[in-house]
């Protein structure tokens, strides 16, 4: 992942992109288990702040030292 974030909300194909996941079923799978970042919705659409992005990352990072 880069360091830089991008100064806007990030959608699911974006942590996709970001994370070189599988697809998409992976990140609503994350939500689901309330495993990945935290997310909200705007009306029926799935949006990221890079800063709980990044938070999460940060959190995985700590777990897995």
């Amino acid at each position: 992942m880069a360091s830089e974030l991008p100064n806007r909300f990030l959608t699911p194909e974006d942590l996709v992109e970001m994370f070189e996941l599988p697809s998409v079923e992976t990140v609503y799978q994350w939500r689901r288990k309330r495993t990945g970042p935290r997310g909200f919705r705007v009306g029926r659409h799935l949006r990221f702040d890079p800063t709980d992005v990044r938070a999460w990352v940060d959190s995985q990072m700590v777990e897995a030292a």
